[in-house]
C-alpha cells in the first residue's frame, strides 16, 4: 500500500505508508509503518488499519495474519501530539469517538476474525499498542520488547479491548495492577505471565513469527477460526450455550473439505494436506 506526496523537483513519488500489507503463502502481514512516530496512532493511521484488517479478514485467501511495527517500537498508542491538539482545539480531529470509530472495530475484527492471529512484538507495545498485541492468538517477543498500558498514566481509562483481554490472559489481580499502576513489563516478565508466546533474540523475531505463521498458515484454516471462536464466546458465556456453540462449530467443521482430508489420510497412515477449506 502506497500513498503519493509530491517533490518540487522529481513530481509525484511514492510515500510510504502509514499501514502496510504483505500477502505472501497465506500469510497477511500488517506491519505499522510510522516509525518517526514510534507507530503511533493518528487518525489516518487509524483508518487505514481498520480497512486493513476488514480486508484480510474477509479475504478468502489468507489463512493467518501478522500485525508487527517498524522500526524501534511495534506501536505507542494514541498519537499524542495529534490527541493535544485536538483537546486544545488546534486541530480538527475527532477524538472523542475515535475509541467507538476507530478502536473498537480494530480490535474487535482482529480478536473474531476466523483465521489466526500472531502479533510480532518488535519494540515497545504501549496503550492501545499493547492491547493490539493482547488481541492476538499468540505474541512473538524480541527479547527487547516490553509492554506498558500506560493508560493510567495519563489519567485515561484502558481502550482498544485491553479490560477485556488482560484479565483472561493474566487474571483479574494482575491486571488491575498493570492497569492502575502503569509501567514496562519486560519480554522476560511478559513471558512469565502469559503476555508471550515466545522471546527471542530481536534478529530472529521475523523468521519466528514467520514459521509460526506458515504452520498456521498451513493448518486447517475453518478449524482454526471455530476454535477461536468458541474459545473466545465461552469467556462471557455459561456451560450449556458454551456446549451449544461447541455443536455448532463441530457442525461446520465436519463438513469442510480439510476434515474429509484428515480422515482420508488417517486411514491411509499419511500426513494430511489442508486447503484451508
Amino acid at each position: 500500500m502506497t500513498d503519493l506526496t509530491t517533490d518540487t523537483t522529481t513530481g509525484p513519488v511514492p510515500a510510504a505508508a502509514p499501514v502496510l500489507l504483505d500477502v505472501v503463502d497465506a500469510v497477511a502481514t500488517i506491519t505499522l509503518n510510522r516509525p518517526e512516530a514510534m507507530n503511533g496512532l493518528d487518525v489516518a493511521t487509524k483508518e487505514l488499519l481498520l480497512a486493513t484488517v476488514r480486508q484480510v479478514a474477509d479475504d478468502p485467501a489468507v489463512r493467518c495474519v501478522v500485525l508487527t511495527g517498524s522500526g524501534r517500537a511495534f506501536c505507542v498508542g494514541q498519537d499524542l501530539k495529534e490527541h493535544l491538539a485536538g483537546l486544545t482545539g488546534q486541530a480538527d480531529v475527532p477524538l472523542s469517538d475515535t475509541v467507538e470509530k476507530h478502536y473498537n472495530p480494530i480490535v474487535l475484527t482482529l480478536a473474531t476474525m476466523a483465521k489466526p492471529v500472531v502479533a510480532a512484538v518488535n519494540g515497545v507495545a504501549a496503550g492501545a499498542g499493547a492491547s493490539l498485541a493482547f488481541a492476538a492468538d499468540f505474541r512473538v517477543l524480541a527479547d527487547t520488547a516490553g509492554y506498558n498500558t500506560s493508560f493510567a498514566g495519563v489519567a485515561l481509562s484502558c481502550d482498544t479491548g485491553s479490560s477485556w483481554t488482560l484479565p483472561r490472559l493474566v487474571g483479574h489481580a494482575k491486571a488491575m495492577e498493570l492497569l492502575y499502576f502503569p509501567r514496562t513489563v519486560s519480554a522476560q516478565e511478559a513471558l512469565e505471565l502469559g503476555l508471550a508466546t515466545q522471546v527471542v533474540p530481536g534478529e530472529e523475531l521475523a523468521t519466528a513469527a514467520g514459521e509460526l505463521a506458515a504452520r498456521l498458515a498451513s493448518g486447517p484454516t475453518v478449524a482454526y477460526g471455530a476454535i477461536r471462536q468458541a474459545v473466545a464466546h465461552s469467556a462471557a458465556h455459561p456451560l450449556a450455550d458454551s456446549l451449544a456453540v461447541e455443536a455448532e462449530k463441530m457442525a461446520l467443521t465436519g463438513g469442510t473439505e480439510d476434515h474429509l482430508a484428515a480422515v482420508d489420510a488417517f486411514v491411509a497412515k499419511a500426513k494430511p494436506v489442508f486447503r484451508g477449506r
